[in-house]
């Protein structure tokens, strides 16, 4: 039996995980015939299946106001609790509105009981919940005991009461077995593992008419070797290894490109960056304004290119974090058969590498090893390709639509009953 499923968030726009991982799910919940359907305060969305509330994103100026009194602190304004209430009390009537104008039998909760970017519509979901028993799957990305800033705050009973929720009609999803864990410690409830996943059944695109200047319009030479760090500007990308990185190679031919921007948290550790690769002799570029989610010109006539644009034209990919919820772009290398190297993140540790990947692994610092393995990675076309073929064949084995559309299957028959 087919049903009619709501996806909720406050965003499903552009690359950031949670978009990409929802329309991943859409895609695969289509073959079982399940028709999908949006609500978020941003939406990129077909309009004809899509219902944007402006209120439901964590920018929106109330959203904002309300979060500059609740974190860093521990008292709370009377006013604050009111506009709390009175906003999810707004969200819930337009969470009503939308699964009443699409008929919705499902909602998929992607992040918005998860991690309160915008804590009134969490508040909003959970007692929507409670009043329909819609049944409902929480996708949890990251949750709010990871993430510093939300340790200190005036709203632990709100946390406690929606993010998430304890309810028999709500089915839990993790993206790691660390989550999986302490959802159970924290809060009871049991959760299904669901990875991040690519569909490694289909072949990476290939460059086409429209990317086959990409060099030249970025300002490489043709012979220059471009080392991707594809993620945005902030610290706990630990950016500063991939600087290093090239600093020890020693080639001026090696490239390091930075794809995304600094984005909302400030632009000292991209000066810090730029200082660095200075004094380290590193050709550090940033092609933020030249890389967007969709192909399109800019205000000056340039093309704009998707990073899967980027990938054929890239040598060698930098993934040096210190931290990932999972580690998308790590699949994304490897789907576009990329070496890569690794900091040897928890999440990484526990639940991908026991798989086999073949990969240089750094644990915190580079070593004269690692960095032997990268240059012969670089260097040794036989070797890299066993390697990336290897890892492509481990990938399409544990990361693949496969078990996401066995993993999706078990859920929509738990929550509703049905086959």
């Amino acid at each position: 039996m087919s049903e009619r499923i709501g996806f909720v968030s406050t965003r499903f726009a552009g690359t950031d995980g949670v978009s990409l991982e929802s329309a991943k799910w859409a895609e695969v919940l289509w073959g079982y015939e399940h028709t999908s359907f949006w609500y978020a305060g941003l939406l990129d969305r077909d309009t004809a299946v899509s219902h944007c509330i402006p209120e439901a994103h964590f920018e929106h100026p109330e959203n904002v106001w309300i979060n500059q009194r609740i974190w860093g602190q521990y008292k709370r304004d009377p006013l604050v609790s009111r506009r709390i209430r009175d906003m999810a009390s707004y969200l819930k009537s337009t969470l009503y509105d939308f699964t009443k104008r699409f008929d919705i039998s499902v909602l998929v909760a992607q992040n918005a009981l998860t991690i309160p970017m915008n804590l009134p519509l969490g508040v909003a979901l959970t007692e929507f919940l409670a009043e329909t028993r819609m049944p409902c799957i929480a996708h949890h990305h990251d949750f709010y005991w990871e993430r510093i800033r939300f340790s200190v705050n005036a709203v632990n009973d709100y946390l406690d009461f929606a993010f998430p929720p304890r309810s028999s009609n709500i089915q839990h999803v993790v993206i790691n077995e660390a989550a999986q864990e302490e959802l159970a410690w924290r809060k009871g409830v049991a959760s299904l593992l669901v990875p991040n996943v690519f569909d490694f059944e289909v072949p990476a695109p290939q460059p086409d008419e429209y990317t086959k200047d990409i060099r030249t319009e970025l300002g490489f030479e043709p012979d220059d070797v471009i080392i991707l760090q594809p993620t945005r500007i902030v610290p706990r990308k630990g950016i500063e290894h991939s600087i290093k990185l090239l600093e020890a190679l020693k080639n001026p031919k090696y490239k390091l490109v930075i794809s995304h921007d600094a984005g909302d948290e400030g632009y000292e550790y991209l000066n810090m960056l730029s200082e660095l690769a200075a004094e380290s002799n590193v050709d550090l570029r940033v092609i933020a304004d030249r890389i967007g989610d969709i192909r399109k010109t800019n205000s000056i006539g340039q093309k704009i290119y998707t990073l899967w644009d980027l990938y054929p034209h890239v040598d060698f990919v930098t993934y040096p974090s210190l931290y990932e919820g999972f580690g998308n772009a790590f699949l994304e290398a490897v789907y576009f058969r990329l070496p890569i190297l690794i900091n040897r993140y928890s999440i990484f540790a526990r639940d991908i590498e026991p798989k086999g990947f073949r990969v240089p692994l750094m644990e915190g610092y580079l070593t004269k090893q690692v960095i032997d393995e990268v240059r012969r990675l670089l260097e040794d076309a036989d070797y890299r390709k066993q390697a990336v073929e290897h890892n492509y064949a481990i990938a399409r084995r544990f990361f693949s639509y496969p078990l996401l559309r066995r993993r999706l299957r078990t859920l929509i028959t738990n929550i509703t009953g049905l086959d």
